[in-house]
């Protein structure tokens, strides 16, 4: 019997929800969007002329939606970070699904209480943890799990976090003070990251965790001398300093527009005039990234030891010329170590001739062009796969399967917190 698509509302009409409602315009067949809710009535009824959303299936909240008389199967929750579990919650209740953006909650209490909610009301939540889904990780999987390298004795990861991304999201923008946004750097920036590492050590769990990090650049005995408190308005370096928000946001008024030009969302014909006197106005994008209200750490390390006594590291560090991830896993028969931009990992192993040498092959998969490596649409549609019920892949991201790497990183801030003191992990 030939299945109907997936009937789907979306909650919180931000630049990632419209990225996996996508799939709905690419396979019909699988997704159809048919509901929003958003308290922004411009973004609301952008997203109603775009998937044709009749007025009645058109809500300001998710407390509105789950209210309603249930018209779908499931919610793709986009909501911003510290939303996300009181958004969610009367949604499972109501009885939809959800894809529900990473992290599902921004710290250990609510973590626990959406995996006990999801539970209670015997709904599927899953997690976009969207990287598992790319060509790179979902390869190197495949391979750890074949036990192509034995045993992991040791796993690291890095992601270098570019220096425009890092003043745009963390130094001026959505996270970059954790007493707003209720979400560290680590947890914002680098539960990608972690969740990665809980995945790809398979059943080895986590016991105990330590971390070190601050923010040494981004602090204003660090701004060059004279330098004003607006970019555009008092400083006379506005052509030349690194983190100039001319040369970010004006120079490249493209890069990071669904971030800085978001108050100029609905505005007919806007110019770059327009642009200009946003960022000398009231926008955060126009500050002095020396003298903003950040409180994030630029850098962090965090060390994880498993059960089985295997060791894991993540350093995060932001600022960088370029952004980047890597990662090394060394096991007991060979290692894998690869670069997730150029899309390229090597597999060195252990060659058990005579001549006690390795053996190395070069893997070079094919990166889509999206912003997460050909991760976004594969996502979304196993989520309409974990829904229905039909064979999932290897990168599935149920909420259980999430909590590992939530931990984890809540644990790291508050080792950081308390001077890299040792956590215990209770799972």
């Amino acid at each position: 019997m030939e299945k109907k698509p997936l009937k789907t509302v979306i909650v919180g009409g931000g630049h990632r929800s419209i990225v996996y409602s996508q799939l709905a315009s690419v396979k019909p067949d699988k997704l159809e969007i048919v509901g929003v809710a958003d308290p922004d009535e411009v973004r609301r009824n952008a997203i109603a002329r775009m998937f044709d959303i009749p007025a009645e299936h058109c809500f300001k909240t998710a407390q509105e939606l789950a209210k309603a008389p249930k018209f779908a199967d499931a919610v793709i929750n986009g909501t911003m970070d510290d939303i996300h579990v009181e958004t969610t919650v009367p949604l499972l209740e109501a009885g939809y699904d959800v894809l529900l953006e990473k992290p599902f909650a921004v710290n250990e209490s609510e973590a626990r209480e959406l995996v006990e909610a999801a539970k209670k009301y015997g709904r599927k939540v899953m997690v976009c943890f969207v990287l598992r889904y790319t060509p790179f990780y979902s390869e190197i999987k495949k391979r750890l799990v074949s036990g192509e390298i034995g045993d992991i004795i040791n796993i690291q990861t890095c992601e270098y976090v570019s220096y425009h991304h890092m003043s745009t999201s963390h130094v001026r923008g959505k996270w970059n003070n954790s007493d707003r946004c209720h979400s560290s750097m680590l947890l914002a920036k680098c539960c990608h990251d972690v969740d990665l590492m809980m995945w790809l050590m398979g059943d080895d769990k986590p016991a105990f965790v330590s971390s070190f990090g601050c923010n040494q650049q981004f602090v204003p005995e660090n701004a060059p001398a004279n330098s004003g408190t607006k970019c555009l308005v008092d400083c006379p370096l506005v052509d030349e300093c690194l983190y100039s928000a001319k040369r970010i946001y004006i120079d490249h008024p493209d890069r990071w527009s669904f971030y800085v030009w978001d108050a100029l969302e609905g505005k007919e014909n806007v110019t770059i005039e327009d642009k200009i006197n946003l960022l000398k106005g009231d926008s955060p994008y126009g500050v002095c990234a020396f003298k903003s209200d950040n409180n994030v750490v630029d850098h962090q390390s965090v060390l994880v030891q498993f059960k089985s006594g295997a060791t894991g590291t993540h350093n995060m560090v932001g600022g960088s010329s370029t952004g980047r991830r890597t990662i090394h896993i060394v096991g007991t028969k060979g290692e894998i170590d690869g670069d997730f931009e150029r899309g390229i990992f090597r597999v060195s192993l252990i060659d058990p001739s005579p001549e006690c040498e390795f053996r190395s092959k070069t893997v070079d998969v094919n990166v889509a062009n999206d912003s997460h490596g050909g991760g976004d649409l594969a996502l979304a549609s196993d989520f309409v796969d974990y829904v229905r019920g039909d064979e999932t892949t290897l990168s599935c991201t149920s909420i259980e399967d999430s909590f590992a790497g939530h931990l984890v990183v809540f644990l790291a801030d508050t080792s950081r917190e308390n001077g890299g003191r040792v956590e215990k992990v209770i799972l």
